[in-house]
């Protein structure tokens, strides 16, 4: 069995973390589902804190989808033990995850298409975090 990822949205962010489920799944993850399950107005950080709980709860990585993508990293970011990133390209994918370890994407529906969210989700997805100095800068996210 494979580590799952884990999607969540609010009802701004439902349509691109529909089609962006099914391409991870397409890429051969596990895709677990959060919610919303509709684009009925509701409340992101239960939804942003339901993610969170399942990634630290799996050790996986996460992936929440708002209108802009902020508050949804504003919200996931209050739990201890999440890194949370909102990226607008690949290269921040790319960096956040290599440098942050990051275990949270966050991304915007209004701003972003769905070939640009397919592109930084699989940047997200593949790239592997380098360790070394940048594991001593994130130990003191716990410690100051």
């Amino acid at each position: 069995m494979s580590t799952p990822v884990i999607f969540g949205s609010d009802h701004a962010g439902f349509s691109l973390k529909e089609q962006l489920r099914t391409y991870v799944s397409g890429l051969g993850f596990e895709v677990v589902d959060v919610g919303t399950n509709s684009q009925e107005s509701c409340d992101y950080p239960l939804f942003a804190f339901r993610l969170c709980d399942l990634v630290l709860e799996k050790n996986c990585l996460g992936i929440l989808i708002c209108g802009t993508g902020l508050g949804m990293s504003m919200a996931a970011n209050r739990r201890p033990g999440i890194r949370a990133a909102l990226c607008a390209s690949e290269y921040m994918a790319r960096m956040t995850r290599l440098h942050n370890n990051a275990n949270v994407l966050c991304m915007g529906e209004r701003w972003m298409g769905p070939g640009l969210g397919e592109s930084i989700t699989k940047t997200f997805l593949e790239t592997e975090f380098e360790g070394g100095r940048h594991q001593r800068r994130i130990d003191l996210f716990d410690t100051l």
